[in-house]
């Protein structure tokens, strides 16, 4: 298989676009921040480059994988060379994390040296990509990679449906807080924390990358690369338009139910559990929380679609 060019491309866009926000935000003074519209657009740029390196980092995954697979190497071998590097990456995380707190001695506090951050994640999410495809990855090369395909993105739909709850209703908070955050990003605050990396939804990029990696090695990909390329910028499109229409589907469900307690004699959690409010219920339900621990005003609440379909 030739190289692919544009994967470069969103590599070194997801570089320049992370230059950028780090630049503008450490050179400019807050002076500068407040009056120039320069620093709103630098910090949405900002936005794009970590999706894109765990998605991308799914994406190299899956082409090293079917290389070697293509090569004959038994699942086994694959599975401990790739989970092997991404240990070292997740090892290389640990390691930024220390130098980063030596270089903000004595005013960086030593929990700095605990937080999970991109390194970390894409580490971890290289382990699980790894134990996946040697999950996937028995018999027939072509048969394992749709076995693998649909594994990944059967996992990324789990790991953003699972979000929801494992950020509000269903915190593990029996965990200590170090291994919490690999959960939700907790960190040492009261609540998960949205500008950190935990495997819940991050690692779900990742798995969707993975999906098209091994899309990429299908037979209609490799012989109509313009097209599959286009089926795969039309997906991203449907799937902005479906976050947007959930996102005001969710918001309109919540808003209605608070309305109803609002005049009613129930508290907003016992009409939850009210059985003559069971529609509402019904469309709440498969969204994973309660209407009770989520508002509409919740980050949580503001973003599940987006969660929902492993879009940041």
């Amino acid at each position: 298989m030739k190289r692919l060019a544009y994967i470069d491309w969103m590599r070194g866009l997801a570089c320049v676009l992370m230059f950028q926000t780090h630049c503008y935000d450490s050179w400019m003074s807050p002076e500068a921040k407040k009056s120039s519209s320069v620093t709103g657009w630098s910090k949405l740029g900002g936005t794009l480059p970590a999706p894109l390196f765990i998605f991308l980092a799914g994406v190299s995954f899956a082409l090293v994988a079917e290389k070697l697979r293509e090569k004959g190497i038994e699942r086994n071998a694959i599975a401990k060379q790739t989970i092997l590097r991404g240990a070292e990456i997740f090892g290389m995380g640990l390691l930024f994390r220390v130098q980063e707190f030596a270089l903000g001695y004595p005013w960086s506090p030593w929990t700095d040296l605990l937080r999970v951050d991109v390194l970390n994640i894409l580490g971890l999410s290289m382990m699980l990509m790894g134990v996946l495809c040697w999950a996937t990855g028995d018999g027939d090369v072509a048969a394992a990679r749709i076995r693998t395909l649909v594994a990944g993105i059967l996992a990324a739909i789990f790991v953003a449906m699972a979000t929801p709850p494992l950020w509000t209703t269903h915190r593990p908070s029996f965990l200590p807080w170090p291994i919490e955050s690999y959960i939700n990003g907790v960190h040492i605050f009261k609540e998960p924390q949205p500008w950190l990396f935990p495997l819940f939804p991050w690692s779900a990029f990742a798995f969707a990358g993975l999906a098209v990696g091994f899309f990429l090695f299908t037979e209609f990909a490799e012989r109509k690369e313009a097209l599959a390329f286009a089926a795969l910028g039309g997906a991203g499109i449907l799937a902005c338009a479906l976050s947007v229409f959930f996102r005001f589907l969710i918001h309109a469900s919540l808003r209605g139910l608070r309305l109803l307690a609002q005049q009613s004699e129930f508290s907003p959690a016992a009409l939850w559990h009210s059985s003559r409010n069971s529609f509402s219920r019904l469309c709440l339900v498969p969204l994973g929380f309660c209407p009770e621990r989520i508002q509409p005003d919740h980050p949580v609440g503001q973003n599940l679609a987006a969660g929902l379909l492993g879009t940041h």
